[in-house]
């Protein structure tokens, strides 16, 4: 148990290093780090996850995506498993953003049952923080597009743990999504 916290604690500090100068696009331009650190709490405190690869994968997850990190360094410094759930869970930025997220969409329920948890997890931290401040420059409509495209996302990745699908179904109820 000593080994999993010592991994898990070198995991969120290179995930604090490599997000060091990025921030969220919320109005108080929160560190960007309390986004991963959050995906992992959703999982570990909500959701009762224990399984250290899932919880390194959530901390790790926008580390390639939006950083200078590749999954070379991810499999050197966290092993092959790790990386490969942060590799299902990975946009790739070279498409344009339309496309990406079609891609999540169609993809979701093709994930291992890691990637599906990370997402989850990752879905109701970003619905939760639209909820409680709409991102700068971010129309209501906007806020209700992503909500609607979250809720394909979501589809996707059902049947993988009741106590998250449940409460992103309460934020979806909230706003009449249902389709």
């Amino acid at each position: 148990a000593m080994a999993d916290l010592q991994i898990l604690l070198k995991t969120v500090d290179f995930a604090a290093k490599k997000h060091r100068d990025q921030r969220r696009k919320d109005t108080e331009m929160t560190p960007y780090i309390n986004h991963p650190i959050g995906v992992a709490n959703i999982l570990s405190e909500e959701a009762g996850i224990k399984d250290l690869v899932v919880l390194q994968a959530a901390v790790l997850h926008d580390t390639v995506e939006d950083t200078e990190t590749t999954f070379e360094e991810i499999e050197e410094l966290f092993g092959k498993t790790v990386k490969s759930v942060v590799a299902e869970v990975t946009d790739d930025k070279t498409l344009p953003k339309e496309e990406r997220k079609k891609l999540q969409v169609c993809n979701a329920p093709h994930k291992s049952r890691e990637a599906k948890l990370v997402k989850l997890a990752d879905k109701l931290y970003n619905l939760r923080d639209l909820n409680r401040c709409s991102p700068q420059g971010w129309s209501e409509q906007r806020v209700e597009e992503y909500f609607k495209w979250a809720f394909k996302v979501v589809a996707g990745l059902r049947n993988t743990n009741s106590m998250l699908e449940e409460k992103l179904d309460a934020l979806f109820q909230a706003k009449n999504i249902t389709e």
